[in-house]
Formats: C-alpha cells, sequence, structure tokens
C-alpha cells in the first residue's frame, strides 16, 4: 500500500504516471478567452438596476455578489453544467477537491488515503466530525449511498463517470444496465471507504474531486432502491440541497438570483464571508451594467464592451495565469484583472443524422478559427483545431500547432469557400436550392456575431443558414433531444489528460436519446469509416489505462488518431480555447483560480478588504 495524508499532500500525479507532463504544460496557451461566450462557465446574469448587494468594506464579513446564468439543479449528479457547479461547489464536499480550481487534487473530507500497488483499490480515512448542514456527521455510509445515486439514479446524468471512466467494479444485467447495489464502494467501517476500480486510471482522484461525487446525507431522497427517501427529490434539488461545503443554501430565485450563506461549522477554513449571491443574467449590456454600477463584486467584462488597450498585463506566474489590471471602466475605475488558461473547447456540434456529411465540411471549410478569434473574441481565446488544448495536447502547444497546420484538411488560417462551394454543388445543391440550415446558439453576442460571420460566408456555398437564440438551459433541453441541426456548446473537461477531451468524440456514446452513457450530443453513425477508427482508438486508450509510461504513450497516438477522425466526418467542429477571465473591485479579495476553472473554486477563501 501508498499511504497518502493531508498533512504531507503528496502529489497525486506522482501516481499517475504522464498525467503530470501533461499539466506542465498546461499554461502554455494563446491569448486570453472569450470571458462571455460560455454562460454556463462563466456565469451570467438578469437586468440593469437591480439593487445594491451587500458588499462590506473595513474588512468585515458581507456578502460577495457575482452574477452567473441560468442553473440547471443543484443536484451534484444532476448539475452537469458549470453554472450550476458554481453553486453546488459551495454547497458540496467529497472526498477530494480542487483547492481553489487548481491540481494537483488535495482530500477534503478524506483525511488521507491509500493506493494499492496495482492501482485498483483506493482505502480512504475520513475527518471524524464532519458534518452536513442539518447536522448529521458525515460517514462512509453517506459516500456508498452517494455514489450508488450517482450510479443508478435516474436524476443522474454522469453515471458514466463512475462506471465508465473511473470504472468501479460492478454488474451489469442482459442489457449491459447496472445492477442496483453492485457497486464495489464498501464502507469498511464508519470512517473508511474503500472503493475498488476494475483497471488502473491515472486520474482516479482527479475525477472523484468533481462535484458529483459530492457526499449527501444517507437516504436524503429515495430515488435509488433500497431508500424511501427524507424529502421529494424535486425539493432536494431546487429548494433544499443538503451538503457539506462551506456554504449552505438560502434561496434560488428561477431566472433571478441564487443565495448561500457561510456554514460556521464548516469542517475546514471556515468563510470569512456573510455569504455569495448570484445575479442571474443572460443578456450581455445587463451583465456590463449590472457590474459598472457596482452591484457584482466580481464579474466578467463581456467581448462586446471588452477593450483590449485597457488590458495591462502585469505578471505570468508558474501556473502561466496572467495578473494585472483593466481600466479606467465605465464608471472611472481601474480593476483587478486574471485570465486562466483552463481545460475546455467549444465548438459549433452537429446532429450528424439530420445534416448531411457535405454540409457539414462545408461549414468546417468556411470557418476561419483564427479570424473568428480575432475580430469576434477580439484575442480572448485560442483558435482551436484539436478537442485537446494545446496544453494537453501530445507534444505541448508546439505540437498541436505543427499538426494542425500539416494536417487539418479544411484550411489551416483561412476561408476556404470554393473547397465549401463544389462540396455543395457536387451535392446537388445550387444557387435555386440551396441548403436549410439552423444554427441554435445560446444568448451570446460573441456567438451571435461567430454564426453571422459564417452566415454570409455560407451564402456562397449555397447553404441559407438561420441563427436561432435561446436561453443556455433551453439550448440544452433541444440539444439533449437531438431537436437541433447545429449548435454552439462547449466543454470544461473533468480532468487534465487528453482522454478527458477525446471521450467526448466517441461516435459509440454520441448519441442522447439513447440507453447508456452519454459522452457527446451529435448521433455519430457508426458505419463509417472514420467512426469506426474512433471507436478503435478509444478502445485502445480504455484498454491502456495504467500510470506507466508505455500506457501514457499508447493514450497519445489514440487521442491523435480520434481528433484526425472527427476532421473526417465533422462531428463536431473546434471554434477556440477559452483563457477565463475574471474582473474585481479593490473591495474584496479573492484567491486567484486555477487549470480546473472558475467554476470548481471554493469561495471560503474570500474576504473584503
Amino acid at each position: 500500500m501508498t499511504t497518502h495524508d493531508k498533512t504531507t499532500r503528496r502529489r497525486f500525479l506522482q501516481a499517475a504516471g504522464g498525467v503530470g507532463a501533461s499539466l506542465a504544460l498546461a499554461g502554455c496557451t494563446g491569448s486570453e478567452g472569450d470571458g462571455e461566450s460560455t454562460p454556463a462557465a462563466n456565469g451570467s446574469a438578469t437586468s440593469e438596476g437591480t439593487e445594491t448587494g451587500t458588499s462590506s468594506e473595513g474588512g468585515e464579513a458581507g456578502t460577495l455578489n457575482l452574477i452567473n446564468s441560468t442553473l440547471s439543479s443543484l443536484d451534484p449528479i444532476s448539475a452537469d453544467d458549470t453554472a450550476s457547479g458554481a453553486v453546488t461547489t459551495q454547497l458540496f464536499d467529497g472526498l477530494m477537491t480542487y483547492p481553489n480550481g487548481e491540481v494537483p487534487v488535495e482530500p477534503v473530507i478524506a483525511e488521507g488515503y491509500e493506493t494499492s500497488e496495482d492501482f485498483t483499490t483506493y482505502t480512504f480515512s475520513l475527518k471524524e466530525g464532519v458534518t452536513f448542514h442539518n447536522g448529521t456527521e458525515v460517514t462512509a455510509a453517506d459516500f456508498v449511498y452517494s455514489y450508488e445515486r450517482l450510479a443508478a439514479s435516474s436524476n443522474s446524468r454522469t453515471a458514466a463517470d463512475i462506471l465508465q471512466t473511473i470504472g468501479v467494479v460492478h454488474e451489469v444485467d442482459g442489457d449491459e444496465n447496472y445492477v442496483p447495489e453492485s457497486l464495489a464502494v464498501e464502507a469498511v467501517d464508519d470512517y473508511t471507504v474503500e472503493i475498488t476500480i476494475e483497471q488502473p486510471f491515472a486520474p482516479t482522484l482527479q475525477v472523484l474531486s468533481n462535484n458529483q461525487f459530492a457526499a449527501v446525507p444517507e437516504g436524503i431522497v429515495g430515488d435509488v432502491e433500497g431508500y424511501e427517501g427524507e424529502m421529494e427529490y424535486n425539493e432536494f434539488a431546487s429548494s433544499n440541497p443538503i451538503g457539506a461545503g462551506p456554504f449552505t443554501f438560502d434561496a434560488w430565485q428561477e431566472g433571478t438570483d441564487v443565495s448561500v450563506s457561510a456554514y460556521d461549522d464548516y469542517h475546514g477554513d471556515v468563510p470569512q464571508l456573510d455569504g455569495v449571491r448570484w445575479q442571474i443574467i443572460e443578456d450581455d449590456n445587463a451583465i456590463y451594467n449590472y457590474a459598472m454600477n457596482e452591484n457584482a463584486d466580481a464579474f466578467d467584462i463581456p467581448t462586446a464592451k471588452f477593450d483590449r488597450g485597457k488590458l495591462s498585463v502585469e505578471e505570468t506566474d508558474d501556473r502561466g495565469r496572467r495578473h494585472g489590471t483593466y481600466g479606467p471602466v465605465r464608471n472611472g475605475k481601474t480593476v483587478n484583472y486574471l485570465g486562466v488558461p483552463t481545460l475546455s473547447v467549444y465548438y459549433i456540434g452537429f446532429n450528424m443524422e439530420a445534416v448531411e456529411k457535405p454540409v457539414r465540411q462545408a461549414v468546417a471549410h468556411a470557418l476561419n478559427q483564427q479570424t473568428v478569434v480575432e475580430q469576434v473574441f477580439k484575442r480572448r481565446g485560442v483558435p482551436a483545431y484539436h478537442y485537446m488544448t494545446p496544453g494537453i495536447y501530445p507534444g505541448g502547444a508546439e505540437g498541436y500547432s505543427t499538426h494542425a497546420e500539416e494536417s487539418y484538411p479544411y484550411g489551416y488560417n483561412e476561408s476556404q469557400l470554393d473547397e465549401a462551394r463544389a462540396l455543395m454543388e457536387e451535392a446537388g445543391y445550387g444557387p435555386d436550392n440551396p441548403y436549410e440550415l439552423e444554427f441554435l446558439i445560446y444568448e451570446s453576442t460573441t456567438w451571435e456575431d461567430t454564426g453571422k460571420l459564417l452566415r454570409d460566408q455560407l451564402a456562397s456555398a449555397h447553404i441559407e443558414m438561420t441563427i436561432t437564440k435561446a436561453p443556455f438551459s433551453a439550448l440544452l433541453s433541444r440539444v439533449r433531444k437531438m431537436d437541433v441541426q447545429a449548435y454552439s456548446l462547449g466543454w470544461v473537461v473533468p480532468w487534465a489528460a487528453p482522454d478527458a477531451f477525446v471521450k467526448h468524440l466517441n461516435p459509440a456514446a454520441s448519441d442522447p436519446t439513447a440507453s447508456g452513457a452519454i459522452e457527446s450530443y451529435n448521433q455519430w453513425p457508426t458505419d463509417t469509416e472514420a467512426a469506426q477508427n474512433a471507436i478503435d482508438a478509444w478502445n485502445q486508450i480504455s484498454e491502456n489505462r495504467a500510470p506507466t509510461d508505455e500506457a501514457e504513450q499508447l493514450r497519445a497516438e489514440a487521442a491523435v488518431e480520434m481528433e484526425e477522425a472527427n476532421w473526417a466526418d465533422v462531428a463536431n467542429l473546434p471554434v477556440y480555447h477559452q483563457i477565463e477571465e475574471r474582473f474585481w473591485y479593490d473591495r474584496v479579495s479573492i484567491p486567484p483560480f486555477g487549470i480546473g476553472g472558475m467554476f470548481k473554486q471554493k469561495y471560503n477563501g474570500a474576504s473584503f478588504e
């Protein structure tokens, strides 16, 4: 057994093979990200003129006022968007955590852990005296129940993370469905949890740090076998979520705001704030006005309002994070600035059963990622030609650029409208019978501008594109039902390695209307040569999960093959990688967040100056 405890803070990456090498490159991405384009990642907010918050001055506690976008749920196994995750991060704790959204991950409810020599058994020792917000003590039985919910509940959106990604040992029935109560998660005693996985998986502790693995009180809802439930599910998911995090739930008014209060009996660093409140706003102008009226202490600046000439980057730290100032802003003040390369990719997705391949290829030929990043996103992102970010790509940023420049089939840093037009004419389309394509976007001026740029270019290629805007939650609902042709979306991946990105390019897990684990929303037909190549490559990754140099190399090679398969069939069309940004007034102090993203940061370390 290898023993790890919180006092030594021994890096998990030492036991995770090549993941550490990937993380070392994570700061090597390019210019600043969009900052506004992903309502789920950054938060957004409602309308101009909302009352001023309760920020404090003079070192006193107060309420941290932020901006968020539409939430989907407060149940950690259901809240699979980052807008909801920003809130559930404050309410729930698990065995491990991303400290301020950084890696390596650290124990939080766990006091320490041991790993078997073959890396298939993890034994966690829990802190004693940790309490849920209802006053009951957190024990090993709560984790057994919480993980069973993740695997078996009909409310779980991320069962694949425990059953396939980590691969916790379990039974399946004749239809390959999980057999309830067969999960190899055992309460050895009140304060010891043992987890057995089918085969080694290098980033196990990183995945266990994600919110869906948080502890909830045993039997709190009856959505799995053997538990009647103490409350109705909707109550738990929307008005009474009970966790063991640094903040307790106050209220959530859909479309308006959500708030939490400091939990004075928190087992870790007790919050220095009275609470956190997120105003829910989707409109860019309203976001900017809300921030400029100083109703928000920390915020994002929508790209339409961003002036690159006002940005001064004064330092880039050893994690690639950019620290500086921005201003003066509209209200005359100069605010603080932080830009962080995060594990994200934003793309145009296709319902491949509803959009013909020549159309998808024509859109790829028309799209010039560099133009979009420079003209639309004002260089607040990195042009994306792969799903993997430059820092995670095998060979780093240099390998990323070299492979894209030499092999990307649709024009590297250029639009190829002649090729797009030729493809469409060969498919039987022309000036008198253009192809009609709906592009569904969430309410974002940058995605709207991107869509308009594409629409104008595609007109010459016999594609008549219409742009439909929807709130983020409404977009997700349509995408999950595959009631779309093309759409804008992004992934903030759950761990820092190539397979965390390319698992979303697996055709065998791409039909959200089917049963089983869903990794991507595109209904990729599995009978194409490229699809089979992608499936074979994913199988190679799945069969070589050990934390060894040899296995890491095989995973890296297979990840590149999956990227090329995606190029061939154009399942998802990468547009940009984000550098997530935070702007804030001097009155508040918030520790910098890390590569995991702002939504993974707990605010018990924030305070008012």
